[in-house]
């Protein structure tokens, strides 16, 4: 047996085809009984079944395994689970005869409460705790519910019944098809499934309410078009309409998108009160967290507005990308969440084009970049040899940079070739696997450009390029190198689509940088469309839009001209967005300074667009940051000069909402004025403090209105002390009365924003008490800058419960990168490094590592600010100027 410890896929002896799978949950004793009927394929001689199964009790004496032709059945002379493997493997003393038979296992298994597997989420219901049963297989988790072949390509049918409390709402997949009930107990069964991979299987039991609808498209007398529900809480049904209304549509959009129709009879949604990710693809029965899928019209913001609708988006996406035509392994997982998030953004335009999404899209490629500029990166395509290894790679680069490459890809095929290409390679992987490569070779076929070529230096090798442009006698010169944030010169060479505007949108350039270095004549480039003298002082704005992902780093003269652009407001929304975006990320490589960083920002006192803006206050935050540890002596002339750069459009969007204003002002006046309260500016903080008292006197105040009571309870707390505890107390006081996740959630973003740092700890070890769910504990990090050291010690005394409540689970990566990665010293990595040593699990070994690597960049920034001399005269100046 000990042939198949270690390693990291099942053998392939045997195929499942149709798993017929029986559960009995307990709420009451959180344990669930259950057995499985697996049809297989042996297809190779062996005396062995190897299958996964973790954290069950397998019944030996129940495990059989039939013969369909000649109806022998063998039982195994030897049963072991290995839990270390994760897998359970049966040893016959005879050959298992080839050909198609039937395995049965009887086993139990406990609900757990780590939101994996099969577990338990607590609800109230008239005033009593009560449980529900959930499932969350993704990516490795079905074994913790059933014995299978937990691998994405061992895709098979699905046949579930389940036994539970008559008086439950019970879910799956699939449509029931018969209901029975027998006293207190009922047996439901549903609908075989279409063949599908393990980690979309799903179950849930509870207490429900729903809200219904049906997609139009394609109704006739026999037909009503889907059936689509949303699922939430009793009591709480009005707050799934908005999610109703998004999911018929975005069903009917994706509908005509790929060509194919939704595969299923019903797609339902429902909110878990317990939830570790945003929300779940599971085929016909979507999971999600209560703050992604449920939305109050009174009590919501447009922020919350907004993530519902890209997040119902992103998972619909999913039916046909990733359940419909499912990735080989888990390399290629990008294929799933780098096309879902992509295209989450064109189903959330279209059906609301006053958002301006896609301005927004370039959040995805900024994070994308961030966490690409790490020597600790990963490619796209990443190898996994463990499925321990597994959760650390739903990250950044798998989504944003998975879907920051798709869109730089589909900008230069063109949208229709692209749709088309797509569309085709649907029809032709449908109810099947496919990899990297397969997309591209449809791509390729569909527009005759080499898209293998041009697309495995993005997906094949981590990092990407700064591309550096300089003018050089009537020439533009492009000079590709891979950018890192540490400073350091990187190996990597990509296949870079550039394109460039030369003084107007209207005269532009698109080329392929294949070579380390190139030049352009100028005057070939503009032609005769623009006249010679204006040549010499004319911007050039190169990755127009910032559709593709890499960074440019501009020489002096031509960075002069883009500053003079922003100023007169010549460039586009993502243009304006990217050039502060480079600059930033240039000057933590320690490429250009601090100084020539803030002298571009003040080029936006006049910036009125809600991304631009948003970046622009992030920055400012990170800037505050490295200040304080560089030049302690400024800091308060930079919070100056941000309140400066702020105030402007604080006083025009003003504390309440405008009648017809847009989307984008509703969501920036919270966060204009989050900033301004975080940069200690006096009358935000005291208008904050009238308009929460107004608020805890009546919560339906229209004095604090949902877009600005996240700034509001900043200001609490940035007031608040362990001497002066009301704020923080009242604030407590409306966490445990509201029942609206999106409230709760606004809270505990908000608390540790205190400059006490004993405040901070308080807040910290309230986060870790039971009257805060587990998946909303990180809520609270990363604290307020005064309470770093607070937040670390914090970390290493409750590091062991953590571990033991989170384990593998993705959650707790962010507990390292929240409170490790605000470091900037090399002493202080080298004592997280000491800690890990002994504490450390393969579950955040390569989160830890990009941590470490951020407080080692961090340690170089600070030690180059304190070195820039013109630093002092230019943040005085810009803080004592008159916007």
């Amino acid at each position: 047996m000990d042939q198949f410890k270690g390693q990291p896929r099942l053998p392939k002896f045997a195929i499942p085809k149709r798993y017929d799978i029986r559960l009995k949950p307990d709420l009451i004793s959180c344990r669930f009984a259950g057995s499985v009927a697996v049809d297989l394929d042996i297809v190779a001689a062996t005396s062995f079944i190897v299958l996964n199964a973790a954290e069950l009790t397998v019944a030996a004496g129940s495990v059989s395994f039939t013969h369909r032709d000649s109806s022998k059945v063998i039982k195994p002379s030897r049963v072991e689970l290995f839990e270390s493997d994760e897998i359970l493997v049966l040893e016959f003393a005879e050959a298992v005869p080839i050909g198609l038979g039937v395995l049965a296992i009887q086993f139990e298994g406990i609900l757990n409460d780590r939101m994996k597997g099969f577990y338990r989420s607590t609800y109230e219901h008239n005033g009593e705790k009560k449980n529900m049963a959930v499932t969350q297989f993704e990516p490795a988790d079905a074994r913790r519910c059933f014995p299978c072949w937990d691998e994405p390509a061992c895709k098979a049918t699905f046949k579930i019944t389940l036994d539970v409390p008559s008086e439950l709402v019970a879910l799956s997949n699939m449509p029931v098809v018969e209901e029975k009930v027998d006293g207190s107990l009922k047996t439901v069964s549903y609908q075989e499934s279409p063949i599908m991979s393990t980690y979309l299987v799903a179950v849930v039991v509870g207490l429900f309410d729903y809200v219904e609808d049906h997609t139009s498209d394609g109704k006739t007398s026999f037909f009503p078009g889907v059936k689509v529900r949303v699922y939430c809480q009793v009591g709480k049904a009005n707050q799934g309409k908005f999610a109703l209304h998004v999911a018929t549509r975005t069903l009917e959009l994706y509908k005509d998108y790929f060509a194919t129709p939704y595969p299923l009879p019903k797609m339902d949604m429902i909110a878990i009160p317990d939830f570790a990710a945003g929300a779940m693809e599971n085929y016909g029965l979507v999971t999600y967290r209560e703050t992604a899928l449920l939305f109050d019209e009174q009590h919501s913001a447009a922020v919350n507005k907004q993530r519902v609708a890209t997040v119902v988006g992103h998972e619909l996406a999913h039916q046909w990308f990733g359940n419909l035509v499912t990735m080989e392994w888990w390399t290629d997982l990008w294929l799933n969440e780098g096309f879902a998030t992509w295209v989450s953004y064109l189903a959330t335009d279209s059906l609301f084009p006053d958002w301006k999404i896609w301005s927004q899209f370039v959040n995805e490629s900024t994070e994308g970049l961030r966490l690409d500029g790490l020597a600790e990166s990963h490619p796209i395509e990443v190898e996994v040899n463990h499925a321990g290894e597994i959760d650390e790679i739903f990250d950044s680069i798998s989504y944003r940079k998975g879907a920051s490459v798709i869109r730089m890809l589909q900008s230069y095929l063109g949208a229709e070739s692209f749709q088309r290409s797509l569309a085709s390679y649907i029809k032709k992987h449908a109810y099947s696997n496919a990899k990297t490569v397969d997309l591209w070779n449809a791509l390729e076929e569909g527009s005759g450009e080499p898209v293998n070529k041009l697309m495995s230096s993005w997906t094949k090798q981590m990092g990407y390029p700064v591309v550096s442009v300089k003018v050089n006698n009537q020439k533009l010169e492009f000079n590709q190198s891979q950018f890192l944030s540490s400073g350091a010169n990187g190996e990597g060479q990509w296949v870079v689509p550039v394109t460039l505007c030369f003084g107007s949108y209207d005269v532009r350039k698109n080329f392929l940088l294949q070579a380390k270095s190139e030049a352009l004549d100028i005057k070939e480039l503009v032609g005769s469309q623009i006249a010679g003298d204006q040549v010499a002082n004319s911007w050039i704005k190169v990755n127009v839009d910032q559709t593709g992902f890499y960074r440019v780093k501009y020489d002096e003269p031509l960075a002069a001209r883009l500053r003079y652009a922003i100023d007169k407001q010549l460039l586009s929304t993502a243009d304006r967005y990217g050039i502060l975006d480079d600059l930033f990320a240039l000057c933590m490589a320690r490429q250009e300074s601090l100084t020539s960083l803030i002298n571009l920002m003040g080029a936006y006192r006049g910036e009125v667009e809600y991304i631009v803006l948003s970046n622009l206050i992030s920055i400012s935050y990170k800037v505050r940051r490295i200040a304080a540890d560089a030049v302690p002596d400024l800091v308060d002339y930079f919070k100056q000069f941000f309140i400066n750069l702020f105030q402007y459009t604080a006083e025009r969007l003003g504390w309440e909402p405008k009648p017809g204003e847009s989307h984008l002002d509703a969501m920036l006046r919270g966060e204009i004025l989050t900033a301004l309260a975080q940069f200690g500016h006096d009358p935000t903080l005291e208008e904050a403090n009238k308009r929460f008292q107004a608020f805890l006197n009546d919560r339906n105040t229209p004095l604090c209105s949902p877009d600005i009571r996240k700034a509001t309870y900043v200001a609490v707390m940035q007031q608040a002390s362990k001497s002066n505890r009301l704020g923080y107390e009242s604030l407590l006081k409306v966490y445990r009365e509201t029942d609206l996740s999106q409230e709760k959630i606004r809270i505990l973003g908000s608390l540790s924003d205190t400059p006490d740092p004993d405040l901070v700890l308080e807040v910290l070890n309230f986060m870790l008490s039971p009257e805060v769910r587990s998946q909303d504990v990180i809520m609270g990090l990363p604290t307020s800058p005064e309470g770093r050291d607070v937040a670390w010690e914090w970390l290493k005394e409750n590091w062991e419960r953590i571990l033991k409540t989170y384990g593998s689970g993705f959650l707790i990566t962010r507990f390292v990168s929240a409170v490790v990665s605000p470091f900037a010293s090399v002493e202080k990595a080298k004592e997280v490094e000491e800690f890990f040593v002994s504490h450390g699990t393969q579950s955040i070994a390569r989160t830890l590592k990009q941590s470490l690597e951020r407080v080692n960049i961090n340690a170089n920034w600070v030690q180059s600010v304190k070195n820039e001399n013109n630093l002092v005269d230019a943040v005085k100046e810009l803080a004592y100027r008159k916007y």
